[in-house]
């Protein structure tokens, strides 16, 4: 038993951290549902940062499992 007192502070860190947590994560005043599909709305609406620039599309290349690459010839008398 002597052994596994060590464990004893970590035991009382994490009980009073989960404690500590359930206290900030308590329910607080509630929002009326009206106005938080409102505010949804007006978010949805905005104009997302990501949407301005699509990215390019990249040409896929076709998989055999072998891995060869072309040369090019600059004398195509050869």
């Amino acid at each position: 038993m002597e052994i596994l007192l060590w464990l004893a502070p970590a035991g009382v860190v994490t009980v009073l951290a989960m404690l500590w947590v359930s206290w900030l994560g308590r329910e607080r005043r509630e929002v009326d549902r009206d106005v938080a599909v409102a505010r949804l709305g007006q978010a949805l609406a905005r104009e997302h940062p990501g949407r301005r620039r699509p990215a390019p599309v990249r040409e896929r290349d076709r998989s055999t499992g072998i891995q060869v690459r072309r040369t090019r010839r600059e004398d195509s008398a050869a």
